[in-house]
């Protein structure tokens, strides 16, 4: 291939899931592009490949349908503003707390990690089998506990743990909410909406005005709770998965 850095395998994802996996480093796709992509998924044996694409381009999407790029997930970003106080909107007589999580937290994050995120790419994708799926969630958690992000959050009903929430400072002016987890038998009790202004009076607190947070088209009571907390659509992306085998 005359262009090495079209393509990248992904050595996390396939230690983690036992297969070759790379990713597409383009957002649009040519016709010159995608033969090249091909071959280089065929000559690397790659079992999957992973493609973001921009939503506005129709020959993309033509492209990745000839190709049999399947598309697995509606990526929405949506961004909000930071403000202090939200965390004083919790009704004072509500079993709902909000602490820093501790290390005793981190097995039952972990459990409630594994199936909270079901609504994404790679649990629709059955290719994935579904414990490396669950697993994968369950090693975000773990690892953003162990530092890999700035703050985690975590919620508590009637002394239990019942969530968390992930946030990360990208630069002096902007944040991100990675993961957000509620326990099953909590949901419905605003435990999300908590854990949000969690995360958005932590940002303010920071200086850090602009946060973003990443969901899927298809879930719909994410982009609820995101935009009743005044978040509003920024972008929106396909993500497709090239299989070798299909």
């Amino acid at each position: 291939m005359s262009d090495p850095t079209l393509c990248d395998f992904l050595p996390w994802d396939a230690d983690h899931f036992g297969l070759r996996i790379g990713r597409v480093n383009r957002r649009h796709l040519t016709e010159a592009s995608v033969q090249k992509i091909v071959e280089w998924q065929n000559s690397e044996a790659i079992e999957c490949l992973y493609f973001l694409a921009d939503f506005d381009d129709p020959e993309t999407a033509r492209l990745a349908q000839a190709y049999n790029f399947q598309l697995v997930d509606i990526r929405i970003t949506l961004e909000g503003t930071s403000e202090r106080g939200r965390l004083a909107r919790l009704d004072p007589d509500s079993q709902l707390t909000m602490r820093s999580f501790q290390p005793a937290d981190i097995p039952i994050l972990a459990e409630i990690a594994r199936k909270s995120h079901t609504d994404t790419r790679f649990f629709f994708d059955q290719n994935f089998p579904r414990d490396k799926s669950e697993a994968l969630y369950e090693v975000w958690i773990r690892r953003s506990c162990e530092g890999l992000s700035d703050r985690v959050v975590t919620a508590c009903v009637d002394g239990q743990v019942a969530g968390y929430i992930v946030c990360k400072i990208l630069d002096d002016a902007s944040g991100q909410i990675g993961l957000v987890g509620v326990a099953e038998q909590s949901r419905g009790k605003g435990v999300g909406k908590s854990l949000v202004n969690a995360a958005l009076d932590w940002f303010a607190g920071r200086n850090i005005r602009s946060v973003q947070v990443v969901t899927q088209g298809r879930n719909i009571a994410a982009q609820r709770l995101y935009q009743k907390c005044g978040f509003a659509t920024r972008s929106v992306q396909l993500w497709y998965h090239r299989w070798a085998s299909v």
